[in-house]
């Protein structure tokens, strides 16, 4: 049975207290981690990075999961470029085409927008514009630094963005996570949130990060990281009770060893499951989460207890309270799988309304048990839509900032003549009309560029016209005009 400590996080009978850190957290990576030395070889050795970044570790991908083929992905790219383009309208009018795609997998190279955009915090930037500098630029508190800078080299060590002590990865993650103590000093620091603000770090800047670790902490799962873990608390009696309709085996042997929900659903929940799936359903997931909210984090809990304690035959080997925890703690790679995990995550009959009903069911059961909560946190908002219609943005707070500007260099004529006129005379004027002369190049190009075709057959030619990553790519840059980059 576990214990709660006064600060931010789960005292184990066995094991140190600290402050501000969820125990549990350090148990699972001192298991994978290794040493300081061994971290710090990687600068010493030829890297060999996934596509995800990842240079080791447990998250690594393996190449299992097939790629997009690209024609799929540029549609893709496309059909996302076009939504943050009109996205008060989409959200209001086809919010169940944002929901499929979201489902379908969010473009890698816009997820990291589409997460800001579905989460609120581009509105929440836009209305706090340089909010982010003022709290950077402040000392923060001693006492939450500590524990921080602790922190920091546990957060993905594998990643190449973490990897290096001191890096800029790291630097930005403890920018990020200070800047939240300032934000909401009453809340201070978790350590759940390291992880959840790294995963952020890896798909947009710092201050992008900062105000989506804010609408996280305030919106998705509002008290998972105050002081006593009420509400992550609360929740595991909620997920408790959903299992019982969703699998009454499942319910019968955690009930029957007394096994607390906090015991196994802590880290799954407080992180994301940033640090239990395997990375490409960590992403899958999280695109659902942003979209549709804490539903998705319920449902992958209910399926991986469903898939693990399902079945008399499952249990077999697992009668008592320490095997079933083992279980639970290396779940069988199958279940995590993408394909499978997301698809069955997207079955499983799980509303809202049904969580939100037996949210307020285990409430007044706490109050019966426990008394009033003393953790007053705003009331939690499921998914993207729920947030805009509570805080509707302005076309402003939606207006996309270009990240690249190009500015053409003047040339020397054109400099001299600004700013002054010249009279013309009646047969220069005349002239001018009949025949306007073309403004200079300052970037001419050669009379006649070479071809990589000229010297090739013609059927060499076609092939070559066919396959040329170019072609057929007018679909993910007809945007180019209302965005700027990828």
């Amino acid at each position: 049975m576990a214990t709660l400590q006064s600060g931010n996080g789960v005292q184990w009978k066995d094991s140190r207290s600290q402050r501000g850190t969820v125990e549990s957290l350090d148990e699972h990576e001192s298991s994978s981690l290794g040493s300081d030395s061994e971290l710090n070889g990687f600068a010493n050795t030829e890297i060999q990075t996934d596509k995800h970044g990842f240079i080791g570790g447990a998250q690594q991908s393996t190449g299992e999961n097939a790629d997009i083929p690209p024609d799929v992905l540029r549609q893709r790219e496309a059909k996302w470029l076009d939504m943050f383009n009109s996205w008060d309208k989409r959200m209001a009018k086809k919010h169940k085409k944002v929901k499929l795609s979201c489902q379908k997998g969010i473009p890698p190279s816009l997820r990291g927008r589409a997460w800001l955009y579905l989460s609120g915090g581009k509105v929440k930037k836009e209305q706090n514009q340089r909010k982010f500098q003022e709290l950077d630029s402040q000392p923060g508190d001693p006492k939450w630094l500590d524990v921080i800078e602790k922190d920091l080299h546990r957060q993905f060590p594998f990643h190449e963005m973490f990897v290096a002590r001191g890096g800029h990865g790291q630097q930005d993650l403890f920018r990020v996570l200070k800047a939240y103590t300032l934000h909401r000093p009453e809340e201070g620091y978790c350590q759940a949130q390291a992880p959840i603000a790294a995963v952020l770090l890896m798909h947009m800047p710092a201050e992008d990060a900062f105000w989506g670790l804010v609408q996280i902490c305030e919106k998705y799962l509002p008290g998972y990281y105050s002081a006593g873990l009420e509400a992550i608390q609360l929740d595991g009696e909620i997920l408790f009770a959903l299992l019982k309709r969703v699998s009454p085996v499942a319910h019968r042997h955690l009930k029957k060893y007394k096994i607390d929900p906090i015991l196994y659903m802590t880290e799954w929940f407080m992180c994301a499951f940033s640090r239990t799936l395997p990375w490409a359903s960590v992403l899958r997931i999280w695109d659902m989460f942003f979209c549709e909210g804490v539903k998705i984090i319920f449902r992958v809990g209910l399926v991986l207890l469903k898939c693990m304690l399902g079945s008399q035959e499952k249990l077999k080997a697992c009668q008592g309270q320490y095997e079933t925890m083992e279980l639970l703690r290396s779940i069988e790679p199958r279940y995590m799988q993408e394909a499978f995990l997301v698809q069955e995550v997207i079955e499983l009959a799980m509303s809202e309304r049904d969580i939100e009903k037996e949210h307020l069911s285990q409430l007044r059961r706490w109050k019966e048990t426990h008394g009033e909560l003393h953790c007053k946190s705003p009331p939690r908002m499921h998914g993207a839509k729920a947030i805009m219609a509570a805080e509707p943005p302005s076309g402003q707070d939606l207006k996309q900032n270009p990240t690249i500007i190009v500015k053409v260099p003047q040339t020397t004529e054109s400099m001299t003549e600004k700013g002054k006129k010249t009279k013309k005379t009646k047969t220069e004027k005349i002239n001018d009309t009949k025949s306007p002369s073309p403004p200079p190049n300052p970037y001419p190009l050669p009379s006649n560029p070479p071809l990589p075709s000229d010297n090739l057959s013609p059927s060499e030619s076609q092939h070559l016209q066919k396959d040329t990553p170019l072609q057929g790519s007018n679909q993910s840059l007809s945007s180019a005009g209302h965005d700027t980059y990828l």
